[in-house]
C-alpha cells in the first residue's frame, strides 16, 4: 500500500544521526524492496513534496495514471516541507550518506541551479530519458538546466493570483471588479473599507515571510540582484516602495501576519480574510473549504504606485522534480516523463481541484482550461490565468535567491519593530555579500 507520512522539521544543528532518524520517520516503509526512507527498488519509487492539497495530490493522481500500464507500481510518499528537503540534502550532500536520498523529490526552482553546482552528486541527470524539454517554456526549463544538461522535470505554474470572497466583498458594497488593474496604493484603500465594514483583513501572510515583497518586485520586473548577479537590495527603488506599502498594510490592518503556513492556510478555510495574493496553486487550498464553493472570484493582482515597468502580474513559486542517483533512476525519469511530462489526462484531472496549472505546454490545449469553475462562481478562472501569465514580466534571481530573500525577511521585520530601513536593508546587503563569499 502506498504511505504519505510527514516529517518533523529538522533543524540545521541537528547531528547527522539524529537527522538521519528524522529522515526513518519510524515507519517500516512499503516492503523488502524499501531501503529505509531513501531510493526504494523494484517497482516503489520513494518522493519527497510538500502541501497535501496540491502536490502530494498531483503525485497520487499521476500514480494511477502510471499504474494503468504498470499495476505493480507504487510510490511512498513523505510530506516534507520545503525547508525541511533543502535541510536534509544539504545534510546528507555533505555526509556523503547519498544512500538515504529518495528516487524523487521536488524543488524549488529559485533554488534548483544552486543545489546542482553545490551538490552534484544528488542529482541523476534526464539525458537518457525521454523527456522532451522543447515542450516545456524555455525560461522554465532553465531553472533546472546547468551547463546544458537537464537535471528537472518542471511541475507547476507560479502565475500570481488575486482571489477574493464575493460574499465579503458584496457586504462592504464591492465586487472582484474593484480589485482589477488596481494600484497597492487603491488596494489599501478599499482594504481599510472592508475592514471597518465586515471585521475582514483583505489578506494575512506569514510573519517573516518575503513573499508579498517578492511578488511585488517581480510586477515590476525588478530583482534583489543585477544581471551579473550582484547583489542590489541597497539602492532599489522597487524594494524600496514594496517595503513601505508592506508596512502601510500591515499598519492599516489590511494585511494580518500570522506565525506559520498552517495558520495561514486555516484563516483562509476560515474565512477569517476576504482575500489571498498568491501563485494560482493557492487556489488548491481555497477549494479545500467546501462550504466556500461559489463565494470566490478571481481577477490579476495589484501593481506598485509610482515604480518603472510596474504591472498588474507576477508569480510566486514554482518547482521542478528532480531524481537522484539511487539506482532507479531509471524508472523515475519513465514515472515523469509518462504523467508530469507527457499525460494531458493526468493535468486535465489535477487541475479543477488543484490549481496545477501545468508548465508543460500541451496541457494548455485542452478544453478543461476553458471550463466555468463552480467553486469560483462559474469563472473560467484557469483560462484566464494563462492570460495572467503570458504578462508576468521576467527578472534576475541569481544563484542566491534564497539569501537574498532570507536576509531581506529579517530587514522587513526589523523595519516593522521600527529599524531605520536603510540600515536595515544595508545589513541585508552585507549578509548577502558574505553568503557569496
Amino acid at each position: 500500500m502506498k504511505k504519505t507520512r510527514t516529517l518533523g522539521a529538522l533543524g540545521a544543528v541537528l547531528s547527522l544521526s539524529l537527522a538521519l532518524a528524522a529522515c526513518s520517520g519510524g515507519d517500516g516503509g512499503s516492503g523488502s524492496d524499501e531501503t529505509s526512507d531513501g531510493g526504494s527498488g523494484g517497482n516503489t519509487l520513494t518522493v519527497w513534496a510538500w502541501d497535501p492539497a496540491f502536490n502530494i495530490y498531483a503525485l497520487e493522481e499521476a500514480e494511477k495514471v502510471f499504474q494503468a500500464d504498470n499495476p505493480d507500481f507504487e510510490l511512498e510518499i513523505v510530506e516534507t516541507p520545503w525547508e525541511d528537503v533543502q535541510t536534509k540534502l544539504t545534510t546528507l550532500a555533505q555526509s556523503g550518506e547519498t544512500d538515504q536520498l529518495p528516487d524523487i523529490f521536488l524543488m524549488q526552482n529559485n533554488a534548483f541551479q544552486k543545489n546542482v553546482i553545490n551538490y552534484p552528486d544528488i542529482f541523476a541527470d534526464f539525458a537518457d530519458s525521454d523527456v522532451d524539454f522543447s515542450e516545456f517554456p524555455e525560461s522554465v526549463v532553465a531553472y533546472s538546466t546547468y551547463e546544458d544538461v537537464n537535471y528537472g522535470v518542471p511541475f507547476d505554474n507560479g502565475t500570481a493570483i488575486g482571489a477574493y470572497r464575493t460574499d465579503i466583498l458584496e457586504q462592504a458594497g464591492y465586487t472582484v471588479d474593484d480589485f482589477t488593474d488596481i494600484t497597492w496604493d487603491e488596494f489599501l484603500t478599499i482594504g481599510k473599507d472592508v475592514l471597518a465594514k465586515t471585521g475582514k483583513p483583505l489578506l494575512t501572510g506569514q510573519a517573516g515571510s518575503a513573499d508579498t515583497i517578492m511578488m511585488m518586485l517581480q510586477s515590476a520586473g525588478a530583482s534583489l540582484f543585477d544581471d551579473e548577479g550582484k547583489p542590489t537590495i541597497t539602492d532599489n527603488d522597487a524594494l524600496l516602495a514594496a517595503i513601505d506599502m508592506y508596512g502601510q498594510l500591515v499598519e492599516a490592518g489590511v494585511f494580518v501576519e500570522v506565525n506559520s503556513w498552517d495558520e495561514y492556510i486555516n484563516t483562509i478555510v476560515n474565512s477569517n480574510t476576504a482575500g489571498v495574493v498568491n501563485g494560482v496553486w493557492i487556489s488548491g487550498s481555497i477549494q479545500s473549504a467546501a462550504d466556500q464553493s461559489g463565494m470566490w472570484a478571481v481577477t490579476n493582482v495589484p501593481k506598485l504606485d509610482g515604480v518603472d515597468g510596474a504591472t498588474n502580474y507576477t508569480a510566486n513559486g514554482g518547482s521542478s522534480w528532480a531524481i537522484t542517483p539511487n539506482g532507479n533512476e531509471a524508472l523515475a525519469a519513465d514515472f515523469l516523463n509518462a504523467t508530469f511530462a507527457g499525460s494531458t489526462e493526468f493535468y486535465d484531472t489535477i487541475l479543477p481541484a488543484s490549481g496545477a496549472l501545468a508548465n508543460w505546454l500541451p496541457a494548455g490545449e485542452s478544453d478543461v482550461y476553458g471550463e466555468p469553475q463552480e467553486f469560483f462562481g462559474g469563472q473560467p478562472i484557469y483560462a484566464d490565468v494563462l492570460t495572467f501569465a503570458a504578462e508576468v514580466p521576467s527578472n534576475n534571481t541569481g544563484a542566491y535567491y534564497y539569501e537574498g530573500r532570507d536576509a531581506v525577511s529579517v530587514a522587513i521585520t526589523n523595519i516593522l519593530n521600527g529599524a531605520d530601513p536603510a540600515t536595515a536593508l544595508e545589513e541585508a546587503q552585507q549578509t548577502v555579500e558574505f553568503a557569496m563569499g
